[in-house]
């Protein structure tokens, strides 16, 4: 059973390039999703110390096939990736697996590298979610994005930690997210200079 869920969105307003750039995909594609809710969670807890941008495009990207000359939603989402300081990646487990449009996506940077020595944060939120957890740190090793341990979290029965708007209530999981993005934002300024 599903929630059925309302929350904003945090729409990419182009703030000042001073600031880092994290690009926020959801490897859900469910409009009231808990990932979605987990992304907006940490949107808002680093209100004002980044430019966030949410990628919705997840499910308009085609099958992959290898193709020398992708379609422009692949073209649009590498160049997001590209663009961006840090990735953060919030990912359901279904059927003990990473979701087929969220490795879809990855699979289209495995021969152009746009994750290679990027920054990613990895949250992996479901009822049990140790596989798909497993599974995304793998293929982002194979993609060689950086990845710290440090800037991973499992968050198991995260409907639970929830209220009926999607918003996360539990405030240890409220801190956990907070954890992850401030050991996240420093990794990436680490990185710029």
């Amino acid at each position: 059973m599903y929630l059925a869920c309302k929350f904003p969105t945090v729409k990419d307003n182009q703030q000042l390039r001073s600031k880092i750039s994290i690009l926020a995909i959801s490897g859900s594609l469910r409009p009231n999703s808990s990932n979605s809710a987990v992304i907006t969670t940490a949107a808002t807890l680093v209100a004002g110390e980044v430019a966030f941008i949410i990628y919705e495009g997840l499910g308009s990207l085609p099958h992959f096939d290898g193709s020398d000359d992708p379609a422009p939603e692949v073209v649009e989402f590498r160049k997001l990736l590209s663009e961006a300081d840090g990735i953060l990646i919030s990912s359901p487990e279904y059927a003990f697996g990473v979701p087929g449009s969220l490795k879809n996506a990855l699979d289209w940077t495995v021969s152009t590298g746009e994750l290679v020595n990027k920054p990613v944060a990895l949250i992996t939120a479901a009822t049990g979610g140790d596989k798909a957890h497993a599974s995304l740190k793998l293929t982002l090793t194979a993609l060689s994005a950086r990845v710290l341990e440090e800037s991973t979290l499992l968050l198991s029965f995260i409907r639970s930690k929830m209220n009926t708007n999607c918003e996360i209530t539990d405030t240890e999981t409220i801190q956990a997210i907070k954890n992850i993005m401030d050991t996240f934002i420093r990794d990436i300024n680490i990185q710029k200079n």
